[in-house]
């Protein structure tokens, strides 16, 4: 079995495969999944294998091919989807910061699939991807969890980085870096400036339970109702997504109920704020003459339509994944790391005081 070289040595063979296989007493199956990050493994049978793995220098000599010239200095992030401007913004933020590194950008899409993002992990760690930036809204259950562990472990192995872009970190002890921002304080923000305007009664459109975004948005709207000694009627909590036609269904459908039982809307993000004002305007109530409406995100097409929304920094999130990537570089630092990124609330023209009535 081949065994790494002290300095001053002849290189010895390399190590293969089959060599931490039979170092680890374990299937050579088993190590391949192991270091592809789709196995499911014991925590014993896994120290074993990355035991293997270090002593035998069998990362390193993956990391010499690299130098070699064998694959290019590449960057790639990971998007739900390509059309929503969330994830253009930030795509863009990656794209300008790996520029300035001379890093080229790979693209994948998984339309909000974890088996097509977890196997798109897959394929960027076999492409030698100096970090792999996961961005967006996900279901951070157990099993999500589990299997973004074992891809951020093994992506360290290989010299790589993952990185959690809008997203929560996954623990201490999980080798990821989580690029964040303030959701929930951005959402308190939105809400307590509608209760300072004296509307109590106020729908919130977009909920998704479960998704790490939603829940953030919708926790600092409780949040906020509950400072301000406002009851929270789980009746204005719509549940939909957060797209532009959702936000024109989800109003026309509240709308069909009668007289509307509210004063202000927070929608979740500016497309559905953009949808819902569509339908309002349908049945002749004027923005911010009849229903005051905040939104979120700061994109196209709050400026355009006056909304007053929660401004995030896409573009700094991207930015900021891909330095503190590559700020790691030949440093041998493998641990967790969690910034937050501040968000804050942009006042236009939808907001008027709630009319008392008599």
């Amino acid at each position: 079995m081949p065994r790494r070289a002290d300095a001053g040595e002849p290189a010895t063979r390399r190590a293969t495969i089959r060599d931490v296989a039979a170092a680890a007493g374990v299937s050579i199956a088993t190590v391949s999944r192991i270091l592809a990050g789709n196995y499911p493994s014991a925590p014993a049978t896994r120290t074993k294998v990355m035991r293997a793995v270090r002593e035998l220098d069998y990362v390193a000599n993956a990391h010499a091919r690299a130098l070699s010239g064998a694959t290019s200095k590449t960057i790639a992030i990971v998007l739900n989807s390509v059309i929503s401007p969330y994830y253009a913004h930030v795509a863009q933020g990656v794209q300008t910061q790996a520029a300035h590194h001379d890093r080229l950008c790979l693209i994948g899409t998984t339309g909000g699939d974890p088996d097509r993002e977890l196997a798109t992990v897959r394929l960027m760690r076999e492409e030698h991807a100096d970090a792999v930036i996961l961005v967006g809204n996900v279901v951070a259950n157990d099993d999500y969890r589990a299997r973004m562990a074992e891809y951020a472990h093994a992506l360290s192995a290989a010299g790589s980085q993952l990185v959690l872009c809008g997203r929560p970190p996954l623990g201490r002890d999980v080798p990821a870096i989580a690029v964040e921002f303030d959701n929930t304080g951005g959402a308190y923000a939105a809400t307590s400036h509608l209760l300072s305007q004296g509307h109590q009664r106020i729908l919130y459109l977009g909920h998704r339970p479960g998704y790490t975004t939603s829940e953030g948005r919708i926790a600092g709207y409780r949040n906020a109702l509950a400072a301000f000694g406002v009851s929270n009627d789980l009746d204005l909590e719509v549940e939909g997504t957060l797209e532009r036609n959702e936000g024109y269904r989800m109003m026309k459908r509240r709308l069909a109920r009668g007289t509307p039982d509210f004063t202000a809307v927070f929608a979740a993000n500016d497309q559905i704020a953009a949808g819902a004002r569509q339908a309002l305007r349908e049945h002749d109530l004027r923005i911010p003459d009849d229903i005051s409406m905040v939104g979120y995100d700061d994109l196209p097409p709050a400026e355009d339509i006056g909304l007053t929304t929660v401004h995030v920094p896409h573009e700094e999130l991207g930015r900021t994944a891909v330095r503190l990537a590559l700020e790691r570089e030949g440093t041998g630092a493998t641990g967790a790391a969690h910034v937050m990124l501040g968000t804050h609330i942009v006042v236009r023209d939808s907001v008027r005081p709630a009319v008392r009535k008599a």
